[in-house]
């Protein structure tokens, strides 16, 4: 009985923290996704690193944060968003989250994907993909 008891237990504390840790994940995207939806690149900027890889239809380069503002907002100019969700979250092994999200604008619509890199605060953007479906 005890040790049905204890493993029970410990069952219970191992989905509690897991659930956690989900919810934590999930914190870190929303306002990514909430500025990606309203195309506000003023709005995601706050959550570049200081350098980011941003891509177009495998078309990759890396940015300074304010390069890679005015790079997203000139394809939130020319694709206004009319819905934008993620599809799948994960993280990796080394506690990097990543988001695949599908956008629908007026060109199109295109899988995005989001990879944040920890920092000392919240994680920040370090790659977003633009793969036009």
């Amino acid at each position: 009985m005890k040790r049905y008891l204890i493993r029970t237990l410990f069952l219970g504390w191992l989905f509690l923290f897991g659930a956690g840790a989900a919810q934590a994940q999930a914190d870190n995207l929303a306002p990514v996704r909430s500025a990606i939806r309203n195309g506000s690149s003023r709005e995601l900027s706050q959550y570049l690193a200081s350098t980011v890889e941003i891509g177009f239809d495998g078309d990759k380069k890396t940015y300074n944060s304010t390069q890679a503002e005015i790079v997203v907002k000139d394809f939130f100019g020319k694709n206004a968003p009319s819905s934008f969700e993620f599809i799948h979250q994960g993280e990796s092994r080394e506690h990097i989250q990543y988001a695949i999200g599908r956008y629908t604008g007026a060109s199109g619509t295109y899988r995005v994907f989001v990879k944040l890199k920890p920092s000392r605060g919240a994680p920040e953007i370090d790659t977003m993909d633009f793969t036009k479906e």
